[in-house]
């Protein structure tokens, strides 16, 4: 029996090949990619004392490594937009009468303004705020102690000021669920039919294979909708989850991500022989979906190359949308982007998992 099974294993190279190779992939893509510390926050700074003073200030801000000025903007208005878009995490504002505090002996104060939908980045980004001042306040300060505190930079958290977990982590639950479960529920949907011998059937059936693509994925499309729809109504009964944003927004946007992941699972089918081969198929896009999305770990702290694999990922775009909609209460003007982005997914995959299908029955 031993010896049938090694000759099985053997015969079967695709599952050996995946047993092997998925953990040591997963290994060295994870060690590499996932940071807790956060650092180069995109920050904007709005200087309305343009003097050297300020200046200086937001010098010794980006030699704490926790941030990277991406831009200088000129209204309060401009900032907000940035930090609403996703565009910056932080905002820096410096007001008209800093210099003049500094000269007259009184505490010059800074604001630093922290998209706290993301708990972890807006502590990196607090910790830094508080390193800059305090260093700063320390070379105005010089050798005079009795000299009361020449700067104090106040930290203003937006959209999460209580700074609660569950406000950051159950809108991203939404996203990797549905994926999850579109996914691994749809990878098997080809092969299953193969297994149990029903497969012929199917395949002379007088529709074309479009039809049959779509009438497998629209069940599922159905039954997505049902679980957004519950952890929405669980996420506000149970952990007070704001929805600040339209709700038929993020349902048109969850339309593209649920259609584009069922692609990607009828893709997978098409590329196994056995059920056993999907589900490891599956997992092996599993932890990649919730390491490299920005469910977990800011995207911002992750090398570049691990950014790259995060965009190849509809989850990484559909977790924008949600806490954009859910927590800040943006529109399609700064959403749309990801909108496009998750129509050309679910385009894509479900073309190719129809090309697919053809040549597999060929």
């Amino acid at each position: 029996m031993l010896w049938k099974e090694a000759v099985q294993l053997r015969r079967d190279r695709f599952t050996l090949a995946m047993m092997l190779g998925i953990p040591a992939m997963q290994l060295i893509l994870f060690g590499y990619a996932i940071r807790t510390e956060v650092r180069h926050l995109p920050t904007v700074v709005l200087d309305e004392s343009h003097t050297p003073e300020s200046r200086a200030l937001v010098s010794v801000l980006r030699n704490t490594g926790n941030f990277d000025i991406t831009e200088w903007v000129s209204s309060r208005a401009e900032l907000a937009d940035r930090i609403e878009g996703g565009k910056a995490s932080a905002g820096l504002v410096i007001p008209r009468d800093y210099m003049r505090d500094i000269k007259r002996g009184r505490t010059a104060s800074a604001q630093m303004i922290v998209d706290a939908a993301d708990p972890m980045a807006s502590s990196a980004a607090m910790s830094g705020a508080a390193r800059a001042g305090a260093a700063r306040a320390a070379i105005l300060s010089g050798a005079d102690s009795r000299r009361s505190t020449p700067l104090e930079v106040r930290v203003r958290p937006w959209y999460n000021p209580g700074m609660r977990d569950a406000v950051y982590i159950v809108p991203g639950i939404i996203g990797v669920l549905l994926s999850l479960t579109m996914v691994l529920i749809t990878s098997i949907a080809i092969v299953r039919e193969r297994e149990r011998g029903t497969l012929e059937q199917l395949i002379v059936t007088p529709i074309d294979k479009t039809s049959l693509i779509l009438g497998k994925i629209v069940p599922f499309l159905i039954i997505g909708f049902v679980q957004m729809s519950v952890i929405l109504v669980l996420g506000w009964l149970l952990f007070d989850i704001p929805v600040r944003g339209s709700l038929a927004l993020l349902y048109v946007m969850g339309f593209a991500f649920i259609v584009a992941n069922l692609g990607l699972g009828l893709l997978m089918s098409t590329l196994v022989r056995s059920q056993l081969q999907a589900m490891q198929l599956g997992f092996l896009f599993l932890l990649p979906n919730i390491l490299l999305s920005g469910f977990m770990f800011p995207r911002s702290a992750m090398p570049a190359p691990a950014q790259w694999l995060g965009s190849a990922l509809p989850l990484t775009y559909f977790l924008d949308v949600l806490r954009g909609v859910l927590l800040k209460g943006v529109g399609l003007d700064h959403l749309w982007q990801e909108g496009l982005i998750l129509t050309l997914f679910a385009i894509a995959l479900v073309t190719l998992s129809v090309i697919r299908f053809s040549k597999t029955i060929e």
